[in-house]
């Protein structure tokens, strides 16, 4: 009998390897990150891998080094360690935290220099126990706030570690939020342009190698603007961190600069005495530099965003007591009616109330033909208006726009972190203080090796400036944030950065049929009813079936009921209507029970199907899709269903084969109309008569046999398949649920975008392997070098600048694929 521990229950175990359920560790990454390392630190403990969403642990270890209760003890004991809080200052009132509800908060944050800076920021606010989750992105400069807490605390949390927060919920603030990044940029060129011109000349004197206390004096004048003007915020950033006890590349260029600095002062009067004037302002031009040309391309990475946000026009036409208004477009409220005029924007998503025109929607579905809009007609905020004019009633402002919605799912993917992140995080948590104490050795071993202490400080100083924690924080984010633009721009959506990795990695995609491979568009071809249903009954029958479908969203249920309205039939009220996904619907029209779908479903009802199996055999060979109506469990009517299959879908498929991913369709259709589909479009496998939980199963199967899958659908029934499936596809236009339990949603219906999707996400892991590879390559060639005394600071720091350009512009490379 196993021994009970405090902490944990035991899920799984192997010879070799134990998964663990600790409820200490749920939702709280910190700690998982915390319990890893420790663990790490045993030989005999090969692998740790922590979920903090389920609060999973799983460990690989040596049994014949380190037997399981001994393992088990040891977990027990490290977990209840971690979860010892420390004496600290009261934390903020949290009396009615439960009570409170979970919101989510977007903001950005200006002030970030390096990755140290959205770690140190993450790691605060995840500390606060009102927040649930949080992400700070460092190239975006922005961060996801999850919790029950205020936005104006969250502002505060983040203003007392010397950072400032603005709000990003509506399309206007973003808008002034990139205004600011501007002004920002052309702040840091100024910077850049000023110490330039006052650290060249001082440069060139330090490489002089003189000894004139004017000349020394001149170098101090030109210097010391630089550190107390353009570098001023370094240093204010340092203090303001020293004062939470918490450090950066801020303080290390803080410290470097500033020793540099006041190690010369007292060579003004004493000639024998080095300077190095020079260095402390050359450092501070260099690192403003890098600094400016990180943010121009950071800028670059994130044009995608920025493009959608211009889509949204300022100002709106409001209609009110008769006559136009030009407001702002935040004053809008829903219900408002608006004017657009030919060639104008639509300001916000709408009905259309009067006139017509045509709408260019290539930003909503990437098709480029306009679409004719009249009354009655939804319009969609940030699509351009062709020639005519209409007005609109506003139906959704804000951040409850389509628009807004799209913007707020490529800030999601692009702020989200990937798997592949996490060691670069954790790296970057500790190399502040571990580039300190290799600076700190460094001096000493120069001084024990009876070097002049000049010579000691410069190396030292070297070291603290040519260290590079920011290619790392960069290499991950900036690869996202070009990637999921270029998605967004070819009409592709990716909820977060995880399946943007996991897309690079499918081996087998599974399709749904009917609005995924066909056009979702499908008529009755064929209506048969059994004998002994004549035309006056035939009429009440067609109204009963339009009512009994009225109630259902599926393809096949909208072309019976536009076939049963053609011919005359008024709906029926229906009562106790179930739809049952994959199968048909069941509904009672007054004493009748009527079941209308698949032979399946009739079947599992009692009801024979043989006075009609036959017709539905032939036309389902003909690729058609049979539905059966029963009325009080007797077969009375078949209609025959056919749907076309998208254009380009054979070349999207040929082109997935190309690239080694398997494919195979899914469907709850019979077999003969399914594998008609599958042979003009060239898919082998096929799986007819499919309900939702055989789909599942089949992904789940798959998935047991080493496969990474990827599901694509539109429907309810798809739901639970794609939600288990590794990344699920949802055609954009399908239904809401769909869409909501989908990874990637592709606009417009083309399923040439699934190709395009992995391709893109292929791309990005590559791109990021090779900003990994180069941050840490860098640094741990570039540390020992400085270490070893072939670097002065100026070089060590233009170094450290370039390190980060590089990782940027390589992550540009993606807009050119």
């Amino acid at each position: 009998m196993s021994a009970a521990y405090r902490h944990f229950r035991i899920a799984h175990r192997l010879t070799r390897r134990v998964r663990l359920l600790a409820p200490p560790l749920v939702k709280n990454v910190e700690r998982c990150y915390l319990l890893e390392i420790l663990l790490r630190k045993r030989p005999e403990i090969k692998e740790v891998r922590a979920v903090p969403e389920i609060g999973s642990l799983v460990i690989h270890y040596d049994p014949t080094r380190l037997p399981e209760a001994r393992l088990l003890a040891i977990v027990d004991a490290v977990i209840g360690n971690l979860t010892i809080r420390p004496k600290a200052e009261p934390a903020p009132a949290t009396d009615a935290i439960g009570d409170a509800p979970l919101q989510e908060c977007s903001l950005a944050v200006e002030g970030m220099t390096c990755a140290s800076c959205s770690l140190l920021i993450e790691m605060s606010l995840r500390r606060d126990p009102r927040i649930e989750s949080a992400n700070v992105n460092f190239a975006a400069q922005t961060a996801i706030v999850n919790g029950q807490i205020t936005r104006e605390d969250v502002f505060k949390l983040i203003g007392k570690l010397g950072y400032r927060a603005q709000p990003m919920d509506t399309l206007a603030q973003r808008r002034l939020i990139v205004e600011r990044e501007k002004e920002q940029l052309a702040l840091a060129k100024r910077r850049v342009l000023i110490s330039a011109a006052l650290s060249a000349p001082a440069m060139l004197l330090g490489m002089a190698m003189h000894r004139s206390p004017a000349l020394r004096l001149l170098e101090f004048a030109l210097a010391t603007p630089v550190l107390f003007g353009p570098g001023k915020e370094i240093f204010v950033k340092a203090w303001k961190l020293a004062q939470q006890k918490s450090a950066n590349m801020d303080t290390l260029i803080a410290i470097g600069a500033g020793a540099a600095y006041l190690y010369s002062l007292p060579g003004l009067f004493r000639r024998p005495h080095h300077v190095y004037f020079e260095a402390a302002s050359g450092i501070v031009c260099f690192v403003l530099l890098g600094r400016y040309l990180e943010e121009r391309a950071k800028g670059q990475a994130s044009e995608a965003i920025r493009m959608l946000i211009a889509l949204q026009p300022g100002t709106a036409i409001v209609l009110r007591d008769g006559e136009e208004c030009v407001v702002a477009i935040d004053e809008v409220g829903v219900g408002d009616v608006l004017r657009v005029r030919a060639g104008d924007k639509i300001p916000t998503d709408g009905i259309v109330l009067d006139g017509q025109s045509e709408v260019d929607e290539a930003m909503l579905t990437g098709e480029s033909l306009p679409v004719a809009k009249r009354g009655g007609d939804p319009v969609v905020g940030g699509c351009l208006n062709g020639h005519g004019s209409f007005t609109l009633r506003a139906t959704a402002v804000g951040p409850d726009t389509v628009l807004a919605g799209i913007v707020k799912l490529v800030d999601h993917a692009q702020g989200s972190k990937l798997p592949v992140q996490k060691l670069a995080d954790r790296i970057s948590a500790r190399f502040v203080p571990a580039v300190g104490g290799i600076a700190g050795a460094t001096f000493a071993g120069w001084l024990l090796a009876r070097a002049h202490p000049a010579t000691a400080l410069a190396h030292a100083i070297a070291v603290l400036l040519i260290a590079c924690p920011c290619a790392l924080g960069l290499a991950t984010p900036t690869a996202i944030m070009v990637g999921a633009g270029q998605a967004a721009r070819r009409g592709i959506y990716i909820r977060d950065g995880e399946a943007l990795e996991t897309a690079a990695r499918l081996t087998t995609v599974v399709f749904d049929k009917t609005g995924t491979i066909t056009e979702g568009k499908p008529t009755v071809t064929d209506f048969i009813a059994t004998e002994g249903v004549d035309d006056p009954s035939l009429t009440a029958l067609l109204a009963r079936i339009a009512g009994a479908e009225a109630g259902s969203e599926h393809f096949l249920a909208r072309a019976i009921g536009a076939y049963c309205l053609a011919r005359g039939a008024k709906p029926v009220a229906c009562k106790d209507f179930s739809a049952l996904p994959g199968r048909g619907v069941r509904a009672t029209c007054g004493r009748r029970k009527l079941l209308i779908g698949n032979a399946a479903l009739l079947e599992e009802a009692g009801v024979s199907c043989a006075a009609l199996q036959a017709r539905a055999d032939a036309l389902a060979e003909q690729g058609k899709t049979p539905v059966l109506v029963a009325e009080n469990n007797r077969v009375v009517a078949l209609f025959a269903i056919a749907d076309q299959a998208r254009q380009g879908v054979g070349n999207a498929i040929a082109l997935l084969h190309r690239m080694g991913i398997a494919t195979l369709m899914a469907t709850g259709d019979v077999a003969a109309a399914a594998q008609h589909i599958a042979r003009q479009v060239g898919i082998e496998s096929v799986v007819a008569q499919a309900t939702p939980a055989i789909k599942l199963a089949l992904i789940r199967d798959l998935q047991a046999q080493g496969q990474r899958v990827g599901m694509i659908g539109d429907g309810i029934n798809d739901a639970p398949a794609l939600t288990a499936a590794d990344v699920g596809f949802a055609i954009g236009g399908g239904a809401d649920i769909a869409v909501e339990s989908a990874d990637i949603t592709l606009v417009g219906g083309d399923i040439s975008r699934v190709a395009t999707a992995i391709t893109l996400s292929r791309q990005t892991m590559k791109v990021i392997r090779q900003n990994l590879f180069w941050a840490l390559g860098y640094n741990v060639v570039a540390i020992p070098v400085a270490a070893a005394g072939r670097l002065n600071p100026m070089i060590a720091s233009a170094a450290m600048a370039l390190s980060s350009v590089s990782v940027v512009s390589n992550s540009l490379r993606l807009q050119k694929r």
